[in-house]
């Protein structure tokens, strides 16, 4: 190519301008040759742009928004003020997905382990009188108990003032904060309160001989006050005080959850769940890990009608967390969910620099859920 085909080949104004700044001068085929080179790096950056482009316009807007989350976290490390934590104990334990209704007991059976929750009572503040409370279900009471679990890791404390903290959070999972009958407030209160009043159980099994219960309520007591004028449209939630036993294994065993992933998943209970049991098992797993349909079936899909349709439910979850984790180790097939030891650089939340403190919680007595 002769040095005004190369030169005709420059496009862009700026770069124009450069050629013809440098004509006449010393090494101005040179400066032709590395302007070119520049614009046909800019073309190739355009083509890549455009398809792109072209993929996500192919997108819906939920895998939009999860594609948006994948480039976030691909590009900046979760730093502390991007984690959330939870439970490893909640990491593991699946509450309802979908309104129970008028059942006061939800059970649910994973590996050898067992869930139990028993719906409780909550002291009206306007009546004085206890008033039954229904069973917590659905994304909202996950994001709850992540909000609170969080503040307590954050304050060092087993008090949290829901008050100061529930709307920012609401805020922070994409929620448009609005009151009334049927506003968010609302919704979110009604779970927090749902928790505060059942009684949860875990239920462990050695497979042979022995078997333990635990009885774990999350929250040793919440303070609630009525509504005191038309300037403050509802009551709700002054504090709420983790159960001791509770708060010691949370700061000990506490799971970071990446915020980001967490907004990307806040409108579905089974993508939530499948986030932090993934996360947990990731950071603990030393061999491959291997779940049959119908394990999968009882602890993720105990409120699908059949296998069949839970397992069109359950590929479409898995393929949206691969959607923000791409290169998470976890297989489907027809014989069910094999999830493989990853490298750190995969993890959901990457273990700190230095060592696995931290990474693995550490089974003290019955403490802990099995990894069976």
């Amino acid at each position: 190519m002769g040095i005004e085909e190369k030169i005709a080949a420059i496009r862009d104004a700026d770069l124009v301008a450069e050629v013809e700044a440098a004509r006449g001068g010393f090494l101005f085929a040179q400066i032709v040759e590395h302007v070119l080179h520049r614009q046909r790096q800019r073309d190739a950056q355009v083509v890549v742009q455009g398809a792109e482009a072209a993929r996500r316009a192919g997108l819906s807007r939920d895998q939009r928004r999860r594609d948006a989350v994948r480039l976030v976290i691909e590009n900046e490390p979760a730093l502390p003020e991007n984690l959330q934590h939870i439970h490893s104990v909640l990491a593991l334990c699946g509450l309802p997905y979908r309104d129970p209704g008028a059942a006061r007991e939800f059970a649910r059976t994973y590996g050898r382990n067992s869930l139990s929750l028993v719906a409780g009572r909550l002291k009206d503040p306007a009546t004085g009188a206890f008033e039954p409370q229904g069973l917590p279900y659905g994304p909202k009471a996950r994001l709850v108990l992540l909000h609170l679990c969080t503040e307590a890791v954050r304050q060092r404390s087993p008090v949290v003032r829901v008050a100061d903290t529930l709307s920012g959070f609401m805020r922070e999972m994409g929620f448009a904060v609005t009151g009334g009958e049927r506003g968010t407030i609302r919704q979110f209160k009604e779970q927090l309160n749902r928790l505060a009043a059942c009684t949860l159980q875990i239920g462990l099994w050695d497979g042979r001989d022995s078997a333990t219960t635990l009885t774990m309520p999350p929250f040793r007591s919440l303070e609630l006050w009525r509504a005191r004028g038309p300037e403050e449209e509802e009551g709700g939630a002054r504090t709420v005080r983790f159960d001791p036993e509770f708060y010691e294994t949370l700061v000990r065993h506490a799971l970071p959850v990446d915020v980001r992933a967490a907004r990307a998943f806040a409108g579905s209970a089974r993508k939530l769940d499948l986030l932090f049991w993934t996360g947990y098992r990731l950071r603990a797993l030393q061999r491959p890990l291997r779940l049959t349909w119908a394990n999968l079936h009882a602890q993720f899909g105990a409120e699908n009608a059949s296998i069949r349709s839970f397992r069109q439910a359950f590929k479409a979850d898995i393929a949206a967390l691969a959607e923000v984790f791409p290169r998470l180790p976890l297989a489907l097939d027809d014989g069910g969910l094999t999830l493989s030891p990853a490298d750190p650089s995969a993890l959901l939340v990457p273990p700190r620099a230095g060592g696995a403190k931290g990474t693995k919680p550490r089974r003290q007595g019955n403490s802990l859920i099995s990894q069976g």
